[in-house]
């Protein structure tokens, strides 16, 4: 059976708590990063549901029919004998009778009630669920709340949001309530669970200016005529083999299928193996082209969408965005495709042609905007004169090659330092000092516990909400009984009075996020130990 790792852990049990506390009538989202092991928490929710609840029914649903294949075994692999179905017709299984099912909602948005009794539904990839009553999902729904209107459901996304409407969790007609688990981007690569992305400014720069927009995206159709023209074809992929040395593995992202081929006919007389899938791609073929990329028989893969969700390659090591998009969700998950680690895997290089990157921010701290709510305008981001490297617009001095910008094109920060992580690839742990515990009040919120290390003439401060409610309150109490016997604190005033029984690091690891910094990981160890994630104890 596969050992799940920490932060896994903490978001199955914060389902469990979710569900036991004052979340018990509503609906959860865990949000992990693209890489960090959807399928394995999923699989371990329903474990312990079947364990603890025995006679359950739950329904595991997507859209992508790898994502129903690879959940199903990944179940296998965590409990061999688990009583589980599959009920897709590209998978060629219609089972409804199994306690805990993976579906595709293609094949089963109208069979609700074949299933009987559903108790759980969990929605992996959650972010492509519409909040229209036609969609598919909806309907699904209501024929589940036809035979129990108590009814679950959990989502599981690395973007908990929709261009159209924003957080999945807010606004009308919102079918989550709230996050109960979230995992950052940093912290993971920090903790060395995912890899580093690093990006450089490219020479050439698709020029979408004229095409126009249709639902906040750009129209594919438009969007296609205006960038696939042979000679910046050509000059895309002379850059990317430029580019490329050392890299073995490489996606591409084109803007229709047509340029798709177009780039892939290119790289192939450049004497690199491409192949291209697509929607239409037949099931079979399209299995023994990932094959063979994964394996090493074909170093690039060329897609307008289908290699985002779902597409599990952990060697990519460079990918190349020719799809301009206004969707800060497909951004994350195009990008999200190179941050698996993999062995001999140091970093993934990003080649943004696209301007995605100027349009969106760092992926670290990318949220939907609600389109009716207007969005931000104008570059996120500048280029470094000398070393070429994309840093937000704050930026002072370039963290790369320490570039020092003239103070009078200084801009006010906004957003995060750096477009493509905010932070860049540096994490650096401090000694602390002295850890003082105060009361921290706010208007219209519940106190919180402020911490304050001071590491030398810095000092650091986080807050521990032990009296605030739901995924809050989880976190501080996970924090307290970290440091600290049970039982947790219900005030601050009987946390103050406790603060001897409280362990304190001898070191902390600090990364900038946006304006502030951020309190990653704590280090617990003796003064002995090297400088190591190993015995470090991670914030949550």
């Amino acid at each position: 059976m596969l050992k799940l790792r920490p932060y896994q852990q903490e978001a199955v049990d914060s389902v469990f708590k979710w569900f036991e506390g004052d979340g018990f009538n509503s609906n959860p989202l865990i949000v992990l990063p693209t890489g960090t092991g959807k399928s394995l928490v999923l699989a371990e929710i329903c474990r312990r549901s079947i364990a603890e609840y025995g006679d359950m029914k739950i329904v595991v649903i997507t859209h992508v029919m790898e994502l129903i294949k690879q959940n199903h075994d990944e179940m296998l692999t965590l409990w061999p004998t688990a009583p589980v179905g599959i009920n897709s017709a590209g998978v060629g299984r219609r089972e409804y009778q199994a306690p805990i099912t993976f579906c595709g909602i293609q094949s089963v948005f109208r069979d609700a009630h074949l299933f009987e009794k559903v108790d759980f539904i969990i929605v992996d990839e959650c972010h492509l669920l519409s909040r229209k009553d036609s969609a598919m999902y909806h309907t699904f729904l209501k024929g589940v709340y036809t035979a129990n209107p108590k009814f679950r459901m959990i989502g599981l996304t690395a973007t908990p949001f929709r261009m159209d409407t924003g957080m999945l969790h807010s606004g009308d007609g919102a079918m989550f309530d709230d996050i109960c688990y979230e995992y950052g981007v940093l912290k993971a690569i920090s903790q060395g669970f995912l890899c580093k992305l690093i990006t450089k400014k490219t020479d050439l720069h698709l020029n979408v200016d004229a095409v126009h927009l249709r639902g906040g995206e750009f129209i594919q159709s438009e969007l296609q005529d205006a960038v696939d023209l042979d000679s910046i074809n050509k000059q895309a992929i002379d850059e990317i083999i430029r580019s490329s040395e050392g890299r073995k593995s490489w996606l591409i992202f084109g803007s229709g299928v047509q340029h798709c081929k177009h780039l892939a006919e290119i790289l192939e007389s450049r004497e690199v193996s491409c192949g291209t899938i697509f929607g239409t791609t037949k099931k079979d073929e399209r299995a023994q082209i990932i094959a063979d990329f994964k394996a090493g028989k074909i170093t690039a893969l060329c897609s307008m969408g289908v290699l985002t969700t779902g597409f599990n390659a952990p060697a990519v090591d460079l990918i190349a965005m020719l799809r301009p998009t206004n969707s800060a969700g497909l951004y994350v998950q195009i990008v999200g495709r190179g941050m698996r680690t993999a062995p001999g895997k140091e970093d993934c290089k990003i080649l943004d042609f696209a301007g995605n990157i100027l349009r969106h921010g760092p992926v670290d701290q990318v949220r939907g905007r609600d389109k009716r709510k207007g969005a931000a305008t104008g570059p996120m981001a500048k280029v470094c004169p000398e070393c070429k490297a994309i840093l937000h617009l704050s930026c002072s001095e370039c963290p790369e090659c320490g570039y020092v910008f003239p103070k009078e094109i200084q801009i006010e920060a906004t957003a995060t330092d750096l477009p493509i992580l905010s932070t860049g690839p540096k994490f650096h742990w401090l000694d602390v000092d002295e850890v003082h515990y105060s009361t921290h009040k706010k208007m219209d919120k519940p106190d919180s516990l402020k911490v304050t290390y001071y590491c030398g003439f810095l000092k650091y401060s986080e807050w521990i909400c032990l009296q605030h409610q739901g995924y809050a309150q989880q976190k501080a109490a996970s924090w307290w009984l970290k440091r600290a016997p049970a039982p947790t604190p219900k005030t601050i005033v009987e946390a103050l009075d406790r603060t001897d029984e409280l362990q304190e690091p001898r070191r902390i690891q600090v990364i900038k996020n946006g304006k502030f910094d951020e309190i990653m990981a704590y280090d617990f160890a003796v003064p002995s130990v090297p400088a190591s994630n190993a015995g470090v104890q991670v914030h949550t």
